[in-house]
């Protein structure tokens, strides 16, 4: 396969490339019509184009020329309806469970019973305590996002009592408590704290939506992700999803893309789309403070793709980011929001996050999210808070891990049934991860630990 016309390299069987015709050493390696490197020796047409004769050209900081962009007019497209549950302040969820959340990782053990017996989930984690800084906000600032998210029917917050993230200081940072169903709890008041939750737990029960209602497809929100990505990410499953976002977008929903990293290389793409000059100044400041975060850590910038990634075809970061961004389809880039941040416009926003699977899931989670949408080549079983629809990028994934995959992308691209099968998730349908009881969270930490 030959992905775009200007390619020197075409894509065979494998999912690895192969030249087109002989490449002098220090010429551009050329796939999807972009620069994904430079060959570090000569090769020969029909060579193999990989790891040994192929390199990244990322650097560091880079300035960023703005050019307004004629967007188009919001979607007018009249949306159809799903059925989800409704919420006291006006919202919509797409599943109805009681959430335990732990303000510090000390009591997550109490938070895993607690929500084995009421058949919910406990969104367990480490942290909340010996935290400093931008370390301490961020993850107060996670955990107060996910209380406020609607697919939780109620949520019980269990705190222990002498930690940083304080009970007192993590209500205030909820924000108003009008039409949350959410009660709180103290582990080292007196009494039993298990059968103290529980009464608690009862009463989230009792107050809880029961039933769906008919709701627009246009007040969803889904998050794009991608991880363990091969050759064929770039070809099927991304662009099929960027296909389905704009289907989205153009009947007014919303979607959230993040994985700032793995915009590396390709970020001139989303800069092109920005819808005015104040979201390309978020944009560009939002893909250089990455790049200073691996500088400040003595790492370069182009250290990705991952093993899996280059064992399914993926030689250079440009390469994996091309691939990656197109899960963004062609829509306008709307807003770009902070790590902790939830999504306030409709359309497509930016997300700073990094690219691990379990943290950038987590973090779209939090923005609001109802959905994550997560490619990928090579399979995981993950599954976020959310419900996290897996579509398999080659269908020797999707007959080998069928528990895993919820759409093999190599054998159905049609996106008016991706569509429908998405909002079949939104109203009730459960996905593989969700049959499997896959709920998991992670915070991104990168400071010390006292």
């Amino acid at each position: 396969m030959i992905v775009h016309p200007n390619d020197n390299v075409e894509v065979r069987a494998d999912g690895h490339k192969y030249a087109l015709a002989d490449i002098p050493r220090g010429a551009r390696v050329v796939k999807y019509g972009m620069p994904i490197g430079r060959a570090t020796r000569r090769i020969a047409r029909g060579e193999l184009v990989h790891v040994h004769n192929l390199a990244s050209e990322i650097a560091g900081c880079m300035e960023y020329s703005f050019e307004p962009f004629d967007a188009p007019a919001p979607g007018a497209v009249a949306a159809p309806a799903i059925r989800a549950f409704p919420r006291a302040d006006g919202r919509f969820g797409v599943r109805n469970d009681i959430w335990v959340i732990p303000t510090v990782g000390c009591v997550n053990a109490l938070c895993e019973r607690l929500a084995a017996a009421c058949g919910g989930f406990a969104l367990t984690h480490p942290y909340g305590c010996s935290q400093l800084g931008a370390d301490h906000e961020s993850t107060a600032n996670i955990l107060a996002a996910l209380c406020r998210h609607p697919n939780a029917g109620g949520v019980l917050v269990v705190a222990l009592g002498c930690e940083n993230n304080t009970l007192e200081s993590f209500r205030e940072r909820i924000g108003g408590l009008d039409g949350l169903n959410i009660r709180f709890l103290r582990a080292q008041d007196p009494g039993d704290e298990f059968a103290r939750g529980m009464a608690l737990v009862g009463e989230l029960l009792e107050n809880r939506a029961t039933e769906r209602v008919e709701v627009p497809a246009s007040a969803l929100v889904v998050g794009l992700k991608c991880g363990g990505s091969d050759g064929f990410s770039g070809l099927t499953a991304n662009p099929l999803v960027g296909r389905f976002t704009d289907w989205l977008v153009a009947r007014g929903g919303s979607a959230v893309m993040t994985e700032v990293p793995e915009m590396f290389g390709a970020e001139t793409i989303l800069l092109r789309r920005c819808r005015d000059r104040a979201v390309f100044d978020r944009c560009a400041a939002m893909v250089n403070g990455f790049k200073d975060y691996y500088a400040r850590h003595g790492q370069p910038s182009h250290e990705n793709p991952s093993p899996g990634n280059r064992a399914g075809g993926i030689t250079t970061l440009e390469e994996k980011s091309i691939g990656c961004v197109q899960k963004g389809g062609t829509a306008p880039v709307e807003d770009v929001i902070e790590y902790g941040a939830r999504v306030s416009r409709r359309g497509l926003t930016l997300l700073a996050a990094p690219g691990n699977d379990l943290v950038s899931a987590t973090a779209l989670a939090a923005s609001g999210c109802h959905i994550v949408i997560f490619t990928t080549g090579r399979g995981t079983p993950f599954g976020s808070v959310v419900p996290t629809f897996k579509v398999a990028s080659n269908s020797a994934l999707a007959a080998a891990k069928p528990h895993w995959v919820d759409w093999d992308a190599e054998a159905n691209q049609d996106v008016g049934a991706f569509a429908r099968r998405v909002l079949g998730v939104a109203s009730g349908e459960q996905v593989a991860s969700e049959r499997m009881g896959n709920h998991a969270i992670a915070i991104w930490k990168d400071g010390v630990t006292l």
